[in-house]
């Protein structure tokens, strides 16, 4: 039996039980199993994790621990350098697309709704997520801490929130996507961009109560969704103002 000693740092701890938060706690082994499967072991999945420091020096996931090593995990960092250490994955993600599992449709609706990349599609099983993650360099959206333990899971964050509206707030805070809002820019069912079209074009496939009213008129480039600024869209504008005075 062998004995390491380690610390996580800020959001890791959400995954740890409350006796090892924010604190230096012993952790007891056999063999040499790598710093990745010790980290998964205690909960906290791989693709939450930026930085790993043994005993000082930075480490990849696949260094194999050794007794009385000291551990420090660490999450994405955003507000210093740490270029010249080794960092988990080649690049910060500064203009993220998404995939949301099935069971936070509701979120990937919202994220659209921002202007925001995200692959959505109700039948999707967890092979196919990340197989979509890892083709399209998606970040993996899901609340099932299962498929983020997955080896060959590269991107993935879990949904810390089960209301919708707190979800979208969570997500555009972590990955500080403030500057980069565009609501209203994306088709809300496929997510594909949306582009002005005239509304001669589409005379014959807008309700008559509607062409009374409306003269401005959006197409969607995949799926051909025609969207118009009525009520509807009001009510979803008010929701957008709404969330963009609680973002951080």
């Amino acid at each position: 039996m062998k004995t390491i000693f380690l610390r996580f740092y800020e959001e890791l701890n959400d995954f740890l039980p409350a006796e090892k938060r924010k604190r230096l706690f012993e952790h007891k082994f056999w063999g040499q199993p790598s710093i990745k499967d010790v980290i998964e072991s205690l909960g906290v999945p791989h693709t939450e994790v930026d930085l790993i420091l043994v005993n000082g020096e930075s480490v990849s996931f696949n260094y194999l621990v050794k007794d009385n090593d000291h551990i420090s995990v660490y999450p994405e960092f955003e507000t210093f350098d740490i270029s010249n250490l080794q960092k988990l994955r080649k690049t910060s993600l500064r203009k993220p697309k998404f995939i949301c599992d099935v069971h936070l449709g509701k979120l990937a609706r919202n994220l659209r709704m921002f202007g925001f990349d995200v692959y959505y599609e109700n039948n999707l099983n967890d092979e196919k997520i990340v197989e979509i993650s890892l083709k399209e360099k998606r970040t993996i959206l899901t609340r099932d801490l299962g498929i983020l333990k997955r080896s060959n899971v590269i991107r993935g964050y879990f949904v810390r929130s089960e209301n919708p509206q707190e979800q979208i707030i969570e997500i555009i805070n972590r990955f500080h996507l403030t500057n980069q809002i565009k609501p209203f820019t994306l088709c809300l069912e496929c997510g594909s961009k949306l582009k002005r079209i005239s509304k001669k074009e589409i005379i014959h496939l807008i309700p008559e109560k509607v062409k009374k009213t409306q003269n401005r008129y959006f197409i969607c480039t995949q799926c051909k969704k025609i969207y118009w600024r009525g009520i509807h869209f009001e009510k979803m504008n008010a929701t957008v103002k709404k969330i963009k005075s609680l973002l951080v």
